[in-house]
């Protein structure tokens, strides 16, 4: 050998024993618990930190590492470590390991085998990385976030995706009379929570929520601890995943019976005033027709008296009968001016028309109503067509047209299906002519012939007078109303409008 190789054999000797040197001088200095472990699970090397956290002597002191681990974590963890040992899988686990000063921190471990060529397993290489500061900053931060999650003054709940309640807050708890802590509580009670007649409905909307992944939104009532129940305004939105999936849901109800017995009160005394008012104008119109008829028919008997008088006398004074028959037909035509003037007050004269949009119309209408509608639980579905062309109405006339007739589908459900649904819709109905429907699922019409006779009414309150007004309406406007019960439930009122433009626009 030439003596220039043999000092290169020497060289590369001497790195390989430098670099392994300052390998085992990084792995000892390495703050972090390195070790390795031979094919049975028998420490071969453990680096200084583990070492002084451990307290160990030696090797032989911690053959077995598994008595250090926390009792409540011992079982768990020795089982994954004898499955990675029989299979050769990495070893990944958390656990509570205790030091020196028998305090226990958590620690995230990871093992990994070496194989040699006969894919034999030779050793185990891995490490402990302490996290007890990660764990003690996130016990923290769970506390913090439970805390404002309890001091929240609304009631906060969370439900698997297929509708399982795992929490509630605080104050939801207190207001049911849960045990927050008992979690299978929980999923027993919440069946048992919603009035008698808002459980189907909530049940249905729940569940088509759950399969379409929709927003959550309704109103129902709770049953408090004290047997009292309660009007909500609930909420929930879906949690997904980054591939768009629901993890879990949550959701919110806020108390809302002040605001519904409120509503009730005020809508109890505006229907109060409004009887009061119809008595007082019924008794004004009342008198106000007997004393414009009485005076003509007065007249009529005092000039048919005068009239017989002078025919009868001897001889007969046929100019002055004449005249009094001719009094006479004066104060009949009297008689049938008053009556004009009375229909006239059933008859809304014609205001300044515009050209609106239809569409526009039903929607302020509803937002008018929102909370009336919404104090029967009422579901309103809308298809508008957005294709729908303008038509030239009296605003204020078409307004109180649908405020009745939704009015009307809300009543005629009240008794039926707690999930109560109306549907309004509008369309063409030809070139010249759109069409409104409000559809209901009630019970529908008894006898939808007598509908349109006036003061005919199966309401205890009503007066009758409704849709023949709503029908005198859209006839003045050139359109036709009508009605029919709906072939599986329900009933469908429909009024077409004519389309046109102003005058000045034609």
């Amino acid at each position: 050998m030439s003596e220039g190789k043999a000092l290169s054999k020497v060289d590369q000797s001497g790195s390989d024993r430098d670099f392994a040197a300052l390998a085992r001088d990084l792995v000892d200095a390495l703050p972090g618990h390195l070790w390795s472990t031979d094919s049975g699970g028998r420490f071969t090397y453990i680096n200084p930190s583990m070492r002084e956290y451990f307290g160990v002597g030696s090797l032989t002191e911690e053959s077995d590492w598994l008595w250090r681990v926390h009792p409540d974590d011992h079982d768990a963890a020795a089982a994954k470590w004898r499955h990675s040992l029989h299979t050769g899988e990495i070893f990944k686990g958390e656990h509570r390991l205790r030091g020196a000063d028998g305090e226990y921190r958590w620690f995230r471990i990871e093992g990994r085998p070496s194989w040699d060529t006969y894919h034999r397993i030779t050793a185990w290489h891995g490490q402990n990385v302490d996290m007890e500061d990660q764990k003690a900053e996130l016990k923290a931060r769970t506390l913090e976030l439970s805390l404002l999650v309890d001091m929240v003054p609304s009631h906060l709940w969370r439900l698997t995706p297929d509708g399982t309640t795992t929490l509630v807050n605080k104050r939801m708890a207190d207001f049911l009379g849960l045990d927050v802590s008992n979690v299978s509580s929980l999923e027993s009670v919440m069946d048992t929570i919603f009035h008698p007649d808002d459980v189907e409905a909530v049940g249905v909307e729940l569940t088509r929520c759950l399969a379409s992944g929709d927003r959550f939104s309704m109103r129902y009532r709770l049953l408090r601890a004290d047997g009292a129940y309660r009007w909500m305004s609930g909420r929930a939105e879906p949690l997904r995943d980054q591939d768009g999936n629901i993890v879990q849901w949550f959701g919110l109800c806020h108390d809302i019976e002040d605001q519904v017995q409120a509503t009730a009160a005020l809508r109890r005394s505006a229907e109060k005033l409004a009887q009061a008012t119809q008595a007082a104008n019924l008794s004004q119109l009342s008198a106000s027709i007997a004393h414009e008829i009485n005076q003509p028919l007065a007249a009529i008997a005092a000039d048919s008296e005068a009239c017989s008088r002078w025919l009868s006398a001897d001889p007969p004074n046929v100019e002055r009968g004449r005249r009094a028959a001719e009094r006479i037909s004066e104060d009949v035509g009297a008689v049938t001016d008053v009556i004009a003037r009375i229909r006239a007050l059933f008859q809304h004269k014609p205001q300044a028309r515009t050209v609106e949009d239809i569409n526009q119309l039903i929607n302020e209408v509803l937002s008018l109503m929102s909370d009336e509608i919404a104090a029967t639980t009422t579901r309103i579905d809308t298809e508008l067509d957005p294709a729908l062309p303008q038509v030239l109405v009296d605003h204020i006339q078409v307004q109180q047209i649908l405020v009745n007739l939704i009015r009307n589908g809300i009543q005629a459900m009240d008794s039926t299906n707690p999930l109560r649904k109306l549907r309004i819709k509008t369309d063409r109905d030809g070139p010249n002519t759109v069409v409104i429907s409000v559809e209901d699922s009630g019970s529908g019409f008894s006898d939808p012939d007598r509908v349109f006779e006036p003061f005919f009414t199966t309401k205890s309150a009503g007066m009758g007078m409704g849709l023949p007004i709503c029908r005198s309406m859209v006839e003045s406007h050139g359109g036709h109303l009508w009605v029919k019960n709906n072939e599986t439930v329900g009933a469908t009122v429909a009024f077409t409008l004519p389309i046109g433009l102003p005058a000045e626009q034609v």
